[in-house]
């Protein structure tokens, strides 16, 4: 199918007061920091990763030196099995022992991880002080940096420890996906496939028939992946910022998925990985439940293995795989007086939140995992 490709250019998340822009360009050595409006500060702090570090952030603190009195910086420890107290902790440390003051704003450099913790960091320094974020991976471009979530891991769970904090601005520079391995990239792709059941049929047959061409870099196809997934997602939250109604629907495939990541280990699947898994399992759950076709969830499967993503879920319990992921989905964020609620599909292109028997939902993991 032939759709147009949306232009570059910056779209607009409507949150009254809390509104901001969404940039999505390709821009050239970091030089939306001198085109763009950036939050007045006293000082910044770019916060990034031991491996984005080496190949953006020199340049980054350079850009905005001639916006900042000062500039300083952090390295975090790459990977989701270091999205966790000690990490943030670095954070609020190099913050603190730098005389970072509440006009302090905060560049979140790299993926959803870092991303989630800067945003959290921001929540919470001095009750709250200013942040922008700076996706480098097309999970965090589609996703994870719009939207306000930030979170940290815990042990039972994925994501429960956070606060929902808007960024003043988001730029998504699409050459930094140059260098994104193509696992990470693939991982990405999961996050833009869920946006065409839940939301846009046409997007998803235009990634039936350009999948491959995201997938080698090709310059139009990324930016309009990374354009009408942020415009779609930015539609959902100026409509439900805190997750208290339409907003859940962004997590088709994520109560499976993060039972996924969760009982695996943080880091074992990648974010994107369990996703993809997850959105069969739920598709799948939707068909038992007389929702969508067998032949929907077929051309979804298709399409999740033509990204390169895993169909099928792993055993995370060989003594009792169904039980095992039943009580790591109890611990969703979506569950309520621990009845897990599903987002499930309500015929294709739109979604909705739905509670499932336990025997149903064993029967849906028995027939997807192995």
């Amino acid at each position: 199918m032939d759709l147009e490709i949306i232009p570059a250019g910056a779209l607009r998340i409507n949150l009254d007061e809390r509104s901001y822009a969404i940039h999505v360009d390709h821009f050239a050595d970091h030089s939306w920091c001198d085109g763009l409006e950036l939050p007045v500060g006293t000082s910044a702090m770019v916060v990034t990763n031991d491996v984005v570090g080496g190949i953006y952030l020199q340049r980054l603190v350079e850009r905005l030196t001639s916006r900042y009195p000062v500039v300083h910086f952090v390295e975090l420890p790459d990977g989701e099995d270091h999205k966790d107290w000690k990490t943030l902790d670095l954070i609020f440390t190099a913050l603190l022992s730098k005389g970072c003051d509440r006009k302090t704003v905060l560049y979140a450099l790299g993926g959803g991880v870092v991303g989630d913790m800067t945003g959290f960091a921001a929540a919470s320094y001095m009750r709250g002080i200013k942040f922008v974020q700076v996706p480098t991976t097309l999970l965090a471009q589609v996703d994870s940096s719009v939207g306000g979530k930030t979170a940290i891991n815990h042990p039972l769970g994925k994501n429960m420890i956070g606060a929902f904090y808007q960024p003043q601005l988001v730029v998504c520079d699409l050459s930094t996906l140059k260098t994104l391995p193509k696992r990470e990239l693939r991982s990405g792709l999961a996050e833009v496939i869920k946006y065409g059941p839940i939301a846009d049929m046409e997007f998803m047959a235009w990634l039936e028939s350009s999948v491959e061409l995201v997938l080698d870099g090709d310059t139009d196809a990324l930016a309009h992946c990374v354009r009408r997934s942020c415009e779609i997602k930015a539609e959902v939250v100026g409509q439900d910022e805190t997750e208290s109604g339409l907003r859940a629907i962004l997590n088709f495939g994520h109560t499976f998925g993060h039972a996924i990541e969760t009982g695996m280990g943080y880091g074992v699947w990648l974010h994107g990985e369990g996703v993809a898994a997850g959105m069969v399992m739920a598709a799948e759950l939707s068909r038992r439940m007389g929702m969508v076709s067998s032949e929907f969830v077929a051309r979804l499967t298709s399409l999740i293995s033509r990204a390169g993503l895993p169909t099928r879920g792993p055993v995370i319990d060989a003594a009792d795989n169904a039980g095992r992921y039943l009580e790591l989905m109890r611990v969703d964020k979506k569950a309520e007086a621990g009845e897990i609620r599903f987002v499930v599909l309500d015929g294709p292109g739109k979604a909705v939140l739905r509670t499932a028997p336990d025997a149903l939902v064993r029967e849906v993991i028995d027939a997807c995992c192995e």
